[in-house]
């Protein structure tokens, strides 16, 4: 990967159907899904190599392991790694594990960083049905704090399930921000990334973030032109190394995402820090190490 002809790191894209044509959601979630963000492709793997290929940008690339709770087949980390390794000049291959499989969670995280280049990990605690401070994942924290990549938490409401009777059984408790500072805590080392605008905690994120000193922000699943002020003002100062360009494709362009940020008051130095630089550093590309050191600026209140 050529970092340096990039104008962007899309750090929150999905892999929605498999090669074969299995998705990554039942058939019901998945409607919910689209009748919240409006029908949407779903495109393979080389399909997405191809789309930001032809935009100058990169994108890291993940399914959702919710074996557990919804009984839905996963698709395959392998088949994500293998496929984003074919386009490795503009795919970065992040694997999903669902917390409940316990060792065989543990053992499989290592394989795929080992074996398979994998350069991150995806939760859902929503979708997975777990709190994100839950003894049971543990271990596998430990294993990816170990492995020194990045584990990144869906934050805040979800469209998964809305309007489904009883949300498709997911309980938006689970994506409070609060539960991933207990994280945080007990894993001191381990770079963490908040998903999304964290609404209705949008304040709770903010603050764990300059608390903590390895917590990101990315920017996925909203419109910028729908940020929380407070977001814009910390992305802009005390979190301007610490927030990341993300769109949630494919429900979101990146296309679309830009065409708004392009309009948000962000500051002129910080525009490059959001969109590159700050994914550059956390992901380690093109130094051939692992996730880098991200401190906020400035403190808060004790």
């Amino acid at each position: 990967m050529n970092v340096e002809d990039l104008v962007a790191i899309d750090v929150h894209t999905h892999a929605e159907v498999s090669a074969g044509g299995h998705a990554s959601l039942s058939a019901e979630l998945f409607g919910a899904s689209e009748k919240y963000f409006k029908e949407h492709p779903r495109p393979t793997i080389p399909e997405i190599a191809a789309y930001y290929r032809e935009r100058r940008m990169a994108a890291v690339v993940f399914t959702v392991d919710a074996e557990h709770a919804t009984g839905h087949p996963r698709i395959p980390n392998e088949e994500v790694a293998e496929s984003c390794a074919e386009h490795a000049d503009v795919l970065i291959p992040f694997a999903s594990v669902d917390p409940w499989k316990g060792r065989a969670g543990v053992r499989e995280a290592r394989r795929l960083v080992q074996e398979y280049g994998v350069r991150g990990f995806k939760f859902h605690p929503s979708i997975q049905g777990i709190a994100p401070n839950d003894p049971v994942a543990y271990p596998l924290y430990e294993a990816i704090e170990e492995l020194g990549v990045p584990a990144l938490f869906h934050t805040g409401q979800t469209g998964i399930g809305a309007g489904v009777p009883g949300g498709g059984g997911i309980r938006l408790k689970y994506g409070n921000p609060m539960l991933v500072d207990d994280v945080a805590v007990d894993f001191p080392e381990l770079r963490i990334i908040l998903a999304h605008p964290s609404f209705p905690w949008q304040d709770e994120a903010l603050a764990v973030a300059t608390h903590k000193p390895y917590v990101y922000i990315d920017l996925s699943g909203w419109s910028p032109k729908y940020f929380p002020p407070q977001l814009v003002r910390y992305a802009n100062t005390l979190l301007k190394d610490k927030v990341l360009f993300g769109s949630d494709y494919p429900v979101i362009t990146p296309d679309r995402w830009l065409a708004d940020f392009d309009k948000l008051e962000i500051k002129p130095e910080v525009r490059p820090k959001i969109l590159k630089d700050n994914a550059v550093r956390l992901l380690g590309l093109g130094t051939g190490e692992g996730a880098q050191d991200g401190s906020a600026e400035g403190t808060a209140g004790t």
